[in-house]
């Protein structure tokens, strides 16, 4: 049985909202020198602009306080999956000559998921772009999920969030952006009550002011469509987003689509974007395969499947997904084909394969993945993402020596996502010691590339601890928690592994000397951190 989300899990944006309620250093709007963007007139834009800096600044505090909710959801597969569609776009922003080389070089341009079942995505300060798992559930094509991704990454490539920001200037510029989260929450379905009085009674004063203007909305449409098409994706899938979007806001939306309020969609918008394609009315469903044809459709689907296996919390939602595919008939002794099927079919499929594997029920976790299987052949990549789940579904099962067997006759490809999943088959099964040291010598690798990935830090943790390197694991767990911004987690973590090397006498110096070095880091950054508040204090409105 699933349990239910506790209150204190819920309202991401609820906790940034109470977190970010600070004033903002005098200063922090640049007047010129390193930092400062000289942006183009675009309607009643501030006078002052945010600095490059500043806007950077901003984002690392939310993030930092992000990174700690679980509803932040790092499920490899599908960061590596909306990062594989994002990735391109970025570059074609930059062939356009739409992200300067300061802009590209400065903002973090990173994109992550939140574990929501309503149709949201959403940019902040700093070049963080958030995904709910609802969006993904609903796009039906790569090209759709594309669309939305180049038009979010547009409104901070013109800077739309700095003109903002500074347009406020009057309040504090973090307590704005809480605020802006703060609407976030109010529209969530699962804030509880007494969060939605909370967060949405702050949230309710500011809401005209931030969203975007219609000019804003228009430029981040225009310029998010030529980065779509220079990124090799179809330009239908804007106009298909649109047009799903619209039949939605037709119809009552019971707070699933908070998209339509921070974005709304007028007429002229969508004309427009169905202008771009030179065509009028709806775009078809062979328009909508778009770039990659069939490969990519399936393997959307596949991502589709996940993401609605992955977003519900309730026990009845879960038992309707992982009851779908036996109840339609594809039971464990049937052999199911692909006669007849469409990529729908496969997302049914894998999400009732996710659910019963979440609620444990094999039978139908059997049942879904068999089905999945077979209608997965048209991609490999939708096969990869099959497999994946296969091997997640015997790990749960306490079957890794199967998962290994697994693994070793279709290994997957060599992607974030595989070389996790590899970490969590070798740790979970007495294995030869080659293998361990293979997979951590992968895993130090990647750290030193991405320090800032916590769940690479945490499966390098336990394969360390599997193989007796205690004070490497200790480190491992310190960097892993501050890669999720738990400074207090971190310095436990760190401590832990100075009292174990004085008591072993230094057998690992090196080691013992980084782990020294990070937590007089950790020092620093929190008398940082407490004097950017003391000064903040001091300059904030009165």
């Amino acid at each position: 049985m699933v349990a239910q989300r506790s209150a204190a899990q819920r309202g991401l944006a609820g906790l940034l909202a109470a977190a970010l309620l600070l004033p903002v250093p005098a200063g922090v709007l640049a007047q010129g020198g390193p930092g400062r963007s000289a942006l183009p007139a675009l309607g009643d834009a501030a006078g002052e602009d945010l600095g490059i800096g500043a806007e950077r600044r901003i984002g690392d505090r939310i993030m930092q306080e992000a990174r700690r909710d679980p509803d932040l959801l790092d499920d490899a597969l599908l960061v590596d999956y909306v990062r594989s569609v994002f990735t391109p776009l970025l570059q074609a922003a930059k062939a356009r000559g739409d992200l300067p080389e300061e802009l590209a070089q400065h903002f973090a341009w990173e994109t992550f998921i939140v574990r929501d079942r309503s149709v949201n995505a959403f940019a902040l300060p700093g070049g963080y772009i958030g995904v709910h798992l609802g969006l993904l559930s609903m796009t039906a094509t790569r090209d759709e999920l594309a669309s939305v991704l180049a038009h979010e990454l547009s409104h901070v490539t013109q800077r739309h969030i700095a003109r903002m920001l500074a347009s406020n200037r009057r309040q504090s510029l973090l307590g704005v952006v809480a605020m802006i989260l703060g609407v976030m929450a109010a529209a969530r379905s699962n804030v509880d009550a007494a969060n939605a009085m909370i967060v949405g009674g702050q949230a309710a004063v500011a809401q005209g002011q931030l969203n975007f203007s219609r000019d804003m909305e228009r430029e981040a449409d225009r310029v998010g469509f030529g980065v779509l098409e220079q990124a090799g994706f179809a330009g239908s899938g804007m106009a298909g987003m649109f047009e799903r979007m619209q039949q939605a806001q037709r119809l009552t939306d019971y707070n699933q689509f908070p998209y339509l309020r921070s974005h709304p969609l007028t007429t002229e918008r969508v004309a427009e974007a169905r202008s771009r394609l030179g065509v009028e009315g709806a775009s078809t469903l062979l328009d909508l395969m778009g770039s990659g044809g069939a490969q990519a459709l399936w393997w959307h689907a596949a991502m589709q499947g996940r993401a609605r296996g992955l977003m519900e919390n309730r026990s009845e939602a879960l038992q309707r997904l992982a009851g779908s595919v036996t109840a339609a008939g594809h039971g464990t002794g049937s052999a199911p084909t692909t006669a007849g099927s469409d990529p729908q079919a496969l997302t049914a499929a894998y999400a009732a394969a996710v659910a019963a594997t979440r609620l444990k029920n094999w039978p139908q976790a059997d049942a879904a993945l068999a089905r999945a299987r077979a209608l997965a052949t048209p991609s490999v990549a939708a096969q990869r993402a099959v497999l994946q789940a296969q091997v997640e579904s015997l790990l749960e099962r306490d079957r890794p020596r199967e998962a290994a067997a697994l693994l070793a006759q279709a290994p997957l490809d060599g992607s974030r996502a595989a070389m996790l999943l590899g970490a969590r088959v070798v740790v979970a099964q007495p294995g030869p010691a080659q293998s361990l040291t293979r997979t951590a010598e992968e895993l130090r690798t990647w750290v030193a590339l991405h320090p800032q990935d916590g769940s690479a830090w945490m499966a390098l943790a336990q394969v360390e601890e599997r193989l007796g390197a205690r004070l490497a694991s200790l480190r491992a767990q310190g960097e892993a928690h501050l890669a999720w911004g738990d400074l207090s987690g971190a310095a436990d973590r760190l401590r832990a592994g100075q009292r174990l090397a004085r008591s072993t006498g230094g057998a690992d110096s090196v080691e013992a000397a980084v782990i020294d070095a990070r937590l007089k880091a950790i020092e620093e950054r929190r008398r940082r951190d407490q004097a950017d508040q003391r000064e903040e204090g001091g300059n904030g409105p009165r």
